[in-house]
Parts: structure tokens; sequence; C-alpha cells
């Protein structure tokens, strides 16, 4: 009873996107209207089926990839369906008014059929094409990793830090994953690369650090020469969680930290790492989640992780929100030569042309959404995520390996 409201608003929107349906397919031969009519109505079935079910804890918890699946191609249904009743919406506005007007007695135009045809026509067309698009990037894109590779030319960087390869990872997001054999094929193509340091740079879970446990022996192959360093994102902190008691937040925090460990990286909790590489010094400073936006918390403390790192030749540092990049970093830490970021996922929807267009909404929250930047002497780099967060998939924005080089400016 209590999914009876829903129930009977996406019913209210199938039957009155429905009409257009039957408008466009009137002219088809019935064997084939009744098919097109029973795909139209099993969306609402399945979903029915997936509210009474799927909302147990017990068989949710038991069934997390046909959740997942489940709860996305409902999203996208229906979005689809909401994008094709706008220009239905119109058309019975028009007609409706045309209805007012004739019983005033005021001669206008009458009603035009084949009006409502185009409107039905554009309505579909508005609808299929995002689904289209949106059930390809779940079906194709999650697990097809990308390496994108970047040279950064530092300014005073010594001879023998030139050539410094660094591969960043970022947003794996383990409690979204539904398969384990392609996440081998992400983990192959980073130790391919024999990098000297591997980042990552948070969002290691959705919610809590058992997410982790079926993936431990797939992250635990990734190897460095120099050794694997981590930070904590905003997901890392179970702050979307409802826990018990705050000692059950605590605990899983604890748990967490285990991880890093189990896998061999280098957890950094606003501390820093100094590195002899090449007889030279390399400060590895990693702080906890920092964000300029209010709606992120900001557990970051780049003074005490930077404190004692003056005698490197090179600092280089691990912050999951790109935000804090011209917030603090390029304003109060202007040695810090690069700094490397996750966090937007590019939003898993854009359109990337290289040398062409790179775009994505999510630019209209952050600056800095995806790939280097720089600003003066500093760099950023924002990784555009390994993995997926909510819907699972992504349209034209890949999920990324990033290959960093370092060279003398």
């Amino acid at each position: 009873m209590r999914f009876l409201p829903v129930i009977v608003i996406i019913l209210a929107l199938d039957f009155y996107t429905f009409q257009a349906v039957q408008l466009l397919t009137q002219s088809f031969d019935q064997p084939i209207r009744n098919v097109i009519y029973l795909l139209f109505w099993s969306i609402p079935v399945i979903t029915i089926v997936y509210l009474i079910f799927f909302t147990n804890p017990e068989f949710a918890a038991s069934n997390k990839g046909l959740q997942s699946l489940l709860r996305a191609f409902i999203f996208i249904a229906y979005l689809s369906k909401v994008l094709i009743a706008f220009p239905l919406f119109i058309d019975d506005i028009r007609r409706s008014l045309l209805w007012l007007l004739d019983g005033m007695g005021i001669t206008v135009a009458g009603y035009d059929g084949e009006r409502s045809i185009f409107l039905s026509r554009l309505g579909l067309i508005i609808g299929v094409v995002p689904f289209v698009l949106l059930a390809y990037g779940m079906i194709r894109n999650p697990y097809r990793y990308k390496v994108f590779r970047e040279k950064a030319r530092i300014k005073g960087l010594p001879d023998a830090l030139a050539g410094l390869k660094i591969v960043q990872i970022s947003d794996i997001h383990s409690g979204s994953f539904t398969h384990k054999e392609p996440i081998r094929n992400a983990i192959d193509l980073i130790n391919e690369e024999a990098a000297d340091l591997v980042f990552f740079t948070g969002d290691l879970v959705n919610n809590v650090a058992d997410e982790m446990a079926d993936y431990m022996d797939v992250f635990d192959k990734i190897r460095a020469k120099y050794g694997v360093f981590s930070v904590l994102g905003n997901h890392d902190y179970g702050e979307y969680v409802r826990w018990k008691n705050q000692q059950e937040q605590l605990n899983n925090m604890e748990k967490l930290k285990g991880v890093h460990k189990e896998l061999g990286w280098q957890l950094l909790l606003n501390e820093h790492r100094m590195l002899q590489v090449n007889q030279e010094k390399v400060a590895v400073i990693g702080v906890e989640n920092y964000s300029a936006k209010p709606q992120f918390p900001r557990y970051g403390d780049l003074a005490k992780a930077h404190n004692g790192t003056d005698t490197a030749s090179l600092k280089l540092l691990l912050s999951h929100d790109p935000s804090h990049w011209e917030h603090q970093v390029t304003r109060d830490f202007k040695d810090v030569a690069v700094t490397f970021s996750g966090h937007t996922h590019g939003m898993q929807f854009g359109i990337e042309i290289p040398g062409v267009i790179k775009w994505s909404p999510i630019k209209y929250m952050y600056k800095q959404w995806a790939g280097l930047y720089q600003k003066e002497d500093q760099f950023l780099y924002v990784n555009r995520g390994l993995g997926f967060l909510g819907y699972p998939g992504r349209v034209g924005i890949l999920p990324e390996i990033t290959v960093l080089e370092l060279e003398k400016a």
C-alpha cells in the first residue's frame, strides 16, 4: 500500500504517453501493434514488480546486480516517458484552447490532426534518443576503460625526476560493481604501464567498507616502483548511511582504513611520505576530503600534511575534490607542483572529441572537471573515475586510467 501513490502516478504517465503510441501505430498491422503495445506495457509491470520485491532489504541484498539493472532501466524508461509527455501536453493545451474559444463563439482554425501526429512523433523522438543513449551507455561502457595520457612540464624539475611516470585512478565505488572479471582488465592496463607511482584519489566505496570484500583480490594486484598511495573521498566516510550510533560509523571507518592497508596502499590522512627517487626527494602529500562546496565534507588539513616537506625537490598532492585546488592550493601552497583529484566522474555523461569538444553538464558545477589544468606553474589533473555511481553506465565519458609523465619546463 505504501507504493500505491507511486503506482498511480506511473500508470497515469503510461496511459498519457500511450496515446502517442496509438496515434503513430494506427496504420500498422494488428500483430505488429500488439507486439508494440506488449513492449510498452511491460515497463509498468516490471516497475511494479520491482517496487514490490526489490525494495525488500533481504531480497535486494541477495540480488544486487539485478536490482541495479532494474533500477537503471526503470529510471531510463520513465525519463523517456516524461520527455514524450511534454509535446503531448502542448498539443492537449492547444486543443483545449481551441475548444474554449469555440465555446465562446470565437472562430479560429479548427483541429489539425497532422499537427497532433507531428507532436506525437516529436515526443517519441525526444524520448527514444535518450533511452537508446543511456541504455547503450549501461550495456557497453561501464567497464570500457580508457587510458588517458598527459605530460606536465614542471618548472624547476630536477633532471633526475624528468620522465617520472604516475598512474592515477579514482572513484572506484566498489559497491556499484556487478562484475569482477572486467575489473581485472583495468588492473592489467595499470600494471602494463610499469609506473613509478600509482595514486588513488578517493571514493573506494559507496557507503560501507564491506563493499570491497569481493574485490580485494583484484585491487591488491596493483604495483608501482615506489608504491601505491591513496586518500579518502566524500563517500568513504559513510555519511550517506543511517548508522545505529556514531561508534558504528567510526568502526566502519577503521575497517576501511584496514582495507587500504590490506591492499598494500599507503593511505594518507593529512600527512605525507618522503620518497627517495633517483637521489631526489619527492613529497607525496595526501589530505582527507576538502571541498569548496558546502554540501561536501571538509576534513582536509593541507597545512598539517604539507609541514615537513621543505626539503623535497618535488611536491605532489592527492586531494579528492578538485575545488580544493583553486580554493586553497594555488593560493597558499604554490610549491605544490601537481594536484591529483577525482570526484566529478565527468558526470558519466558528456561529449569528448579530442581537439574538438569536451563538454559535460558537470562543468557548470566544477570549473575543473576532467583532464589536465594549469595555473601559472601549478597543475591539476582531474580523473574521470574508474567506477560509476547511481546510473550504472557512461555516455561519452569513459572510465579512466590516467598516465601522467613529468617533464622539465
